[in-house]
């Protein structure tokens, strides 16, 4: 009879045991599935179109004395190439797209020194952009000037690659587009286009 109690003893030990164990697995399992969903929405939060809605860059007063608010319009883009003008609004956000080219407004604003960085859908403002050759002009009309920029490269990255919006030490304007062109959905890398400023008026 005691070596039953015993027996009974050691399996209803052996149970809990095991039940702790589970539920200390299933906790970590939670815990790192939690801290994979947080990373994914802090590396959704740091695309341009919803950094854009936190921080602005501050205009060079003298090109332009009164920086403009999202969704109101900057200039126009001309690119020569694929005979497109193209209205630029400032805000990469969804209502400012879909009027036309937007303006990352952590950069800073065409004709100045540094990166201007300008964002637009494959499927509308930016179609035909993969035509851009090296050696094309951009023509960039603000109220601060004319603004002719020269194709130095095109690159594709990937979508939460940084390194399309950090400064550079000449006036450069960095085009932005989602890549494959003809991608279904979110599409997973980016297309740029980089291009020097070589002429002002």
């Amino acid at each position: 009879m005691n070596k039953l109690k015993t027996l009974w003893s050691k399996i209803i030990m052996f149970k809990v045991l095991s039940l702790v164990f589970m539920g200390f697995g299933i906790g970590i399992i939670a815990f790192a599935a939690y801290s994979i969903l947080l990373q994914s929405n802090v590396s959704m939060k740091a695309t341009p179109s919803n950094i854009s809605k936190s921080v602005t860059k501050v205009a060079n007063k003298k090109f332009y004395p009164v920086y403009t608010k999202d969704g109101d319009s900057i200039g126009i883009l001309t690119l020569t190439t694929l005979n497109k003008k193209l209205p630029i609004v400032q805000g990469t956000g969804e209502n400012e797209l879909k009027k036309g080219v937007g303006h990352f407004t952590q950069s800073v604003l065409p004709g100045e020194k540094d990166n201007c960085v300008l964002s637009g859908h494959r499927d509308t403002v930016f179609s035909g952009i993969g035509k851009l050759k090296i050696g094309d002009q951009l023509i960039v009309q603000t109220s601060a000037g004319i603004f002719t920029y020269e194709v130095k490269g095109t690159r594709i990255v990937g979508k939460d690659d940084k390194t399309v919006i950090v400064p550079t030490s000449r006036a450069v304007l960095t085009l932005t587009t989602c890549y494959p062109f003809n991608f279904i959905g979110d599409a997973p890398n980016r297309y740029i286009v980089s291009a020097d400023l070589v002429k002002s008026k």
